[in-house]
């Protein structure tokens, strides 16, 4: 999108053209009250809202919304998630993140977590696509307690399917940063920039998938639950998977040639590793 920014003296070169570019920001506490995790603090600008639909249970859903319909070149986020001592918290999307292609800025989008002591705390997005030439720096940092439970959820797509498009020319770097008890735990970055289609195709790589995810929880329990992770991993549908686990950290890969194919893989997973329903907006 562009707006006019003529000077006084009428010079009306293109080169004096603006972007106008999306800058969201969302803050969200919740706390444990009467054995009920309820909000306590939530800031909202720009583009970026949070909404909390009425649920029954112990537990918290929070939803995040970009008004922006999207993220484009230039483009800034800052996601920030508290779950206090004891309380349960669920972030979702109401649907897939877009990036759309850029003639040179780099968006980015940073989500800041922290789960205190003896909390629960998923983040659950839906998938984000990117469109060839999209340009995005994604950075996560989680903070937990040691016997905090903490289960993140993302996946990318490369390229929109149903355009057969391929990504020639584009910049997707995703850096991951937990800590535990103020000490680093995990760190994980993945950086695929030029020609994305053709990196995808190395066997080191993707081995030609397009549609990629990966699932890290943190808790007590975590290497424990390792064998009946691999039990419920998908198999023989397009999507190929593989779970690991090491000091307090379970983490499971998926790797799929169509979106359709990550999906069908990942909803039955998600939902026997939760024990229990997907937040609703993904089910919408």
């Amino acid at each position: 999108m562009y707006v006019n920014a003529w000077p006084f003296d009428g010079d009306s070169r293109a080169g004096n053209l603006q972007r106008q570019r999306a800058d969201g920001r969302v803050a969200f506490s919740a706390a444990l009250l009467d054995r009920r995790t309820r909000p306590m603090r939530i800031q909202e600008s720009g583009s970026m809202r949070i909404r909390l639909p009425k649920a029954q249970g112990p537990s918290i859903e929070a939803v995040l919304v970009n008004t922006a319909g999207g993220i484009a070149c230039g483009d800034h986020f800052a996601v920030a998630i508290e779950a206090q001592a004891g309380a349960a918290v669920t972030v979702a999307t109401p649907a897939a993140e877009k990036v759309y292609r850029s003639d040179g800025p780099v968006a980015d989008l940073s989500v800041n977590l922290s789960a205190n002591a003896g909390s629960h705390l998923e983040w659950l997005p839906q998938e984000t696509i990117l469109f060839d030439q999209a340009r995005l720096i994604r950075r996560l940092d989680a903070d937990i307690a040691r016997d905090a439970h903490l289960t993140l959820f993302e996946a990318v797509v490369f390229g929109r399917e149903a355009h057969a498009e391929r990504i020639e020319n584009g910049l997707f770097e995703d850096r991951w940063r937990i800590r535990r008890d103020g000490r680093l735990v995990y760190a994980d970055t993945l950086r695929l920039e030029g020609s994305i289609a053709d990196l995808l195709q190395k066997p080191s790589v993707a081995k030609g998938a397009r549609a990629l995810a990966t699932l890290v929880h943190l808790a007590p329990d975590a290497e424990a639950r390792l064998e009946a992770t691999r039990k419920i991993l998908p198999s023989d549908n397009g999507c190929d998977a593989a779970a690991s686990a090491w000091n307090g950290i379970l983490a499971v890969r998926f790797c799929a040639v169509t979106v359709e194919a990550l999906r069908a893989s990942v909803l039955p997973f998600l939902l026997a590793f939760r024990g229990g329903p997907l937040p609703r907006v993904w089910l919408s």
